[in-house]
């Protein structure tokens, strides 16, 4: 009898070419069901719940599939994670030393009924952005800025002038509730019956690290806070659902609030515009992680 499992699953995005499986493509979606096919000798296919872009991250992405494996479930992170190892071992010829670019995070069983898009309740994203990079530069000590530029340029935004984080906060409190978020999705995506999306949260703040302790990675651990050259921010927003690049777009306009090209006031406006051209620039794609499925 196949089982209904759920699979909580972490990835760096910067290698792949998005979620969502593509003919040659090298994408997360197609590396898992690849290596789980194989371990198992059987045809796998994964039901993802968000079809992140290429270059974005994931925390805790959720897909399903169906399966009549003997594994059982709370081993089956285990087993396919030494699998993700050693395909990365062998295709990069580093052996026991490699890491794999995604990892299972949990595996859980579901009902037969459940699936992991369909009945999911909302997501959580988080944008991190580094910013002064520019004034840090020109100091007389740049190291740090030049770590960030080195280490961190497929994880962080990073923008050269520091930012009014308050002021990208009042802005950003204006997207919550329901609205109609034209002015914030980019052409390209899959038609859409509405444009109208409820936000429960959203907020920005400055932190002392990019980190996000709950999410078990160090990416910017150890760099300077709100006082030093460089500030860490990070865009937090949880809705019921997201449109193509609404997340990037939003960011983008928020950084230019920062920048104090726009007032926070005038969020408002370009939500009921419901005009692309009326927003702001649309952020990268390396400092944009699904944190978190909600069902």
């Amino acid at each position: 009898m196949k089982k209904n499992v759920l699979l909580t699953i972490a990835y760096d995005g910067s290698t792949f070419h998005g979620w969502q499986k593509q003919p040659g493509e090298r994408t997360v979606q197609g590396y898992l069901e690849q290596t789980m096919s194989r371990l198992f000798d059987r045809e796998i296919q994964l039901s993802g719940t968000s079809r992140t872009d290429a270059g974005v991250h994931a925390f805790g992405q959720r897909a399903s599939f169906r399966t009549d494996i003997g594994i059982p479930t709370e081993k089956l992170a285990l087993v396919v994670n030494n699998a993700l190892c050693a395909r990365e071992g062998h295709e990069s010829g580093r052996g026991g030393f490699a890491k794999s670019p995604v990892r299972i995070v949990k595996a859980e069983e579901m009902p037969e009924s459940f699936h992991a898009r369909f009945d999911s309740k909302g997501k959580k994203y988080i944008y991190r952005i580094c910013a002064g990079v520019g004034a840090c530069l020109q100091s007389a000590e740049p190291v740090e800025a030049q770590r960030s530029l080195v280490f961190e340029r497929n994880y962080v935004y990073h923008v050269g002038d520091r930012l009014d984080v308050q002021a990208m906060d009042a802005a950003a409190k204006y997207f919550e509730g329901e609205h109609d978020f034209k002015s914030f999705e980019a052409s390209g995506g899959n038609p859409r019956e509405t444009t109208v999306r409820r936000m429960m949260h959203a907020g920005v703040r400055e932190c002392g690290a990019a980190a996000d302790d709950s999410a078990g990675t160090e990416i910017g651990a150890g760099t300077e806070g709100g006082n030093g050259r460089l500030q860490r921010i990070e865009y937090t927003i949880e809705g019921e659902g997201f449109l193509y690049n609404m997340v990037r777009i939003m960011t983008g306009t928020l950084v230019e609030v920062g920048r104090g090209k726009r007032r926070p006031e005038e969020i408002p406006e370009i939500i009921e515009a419901a005009d692309r051209q009326k927003a702001g620039h649309t952020a990268p794609p390396g400092g944009l992680y699904l944190a978190e499925v909600f069902y």
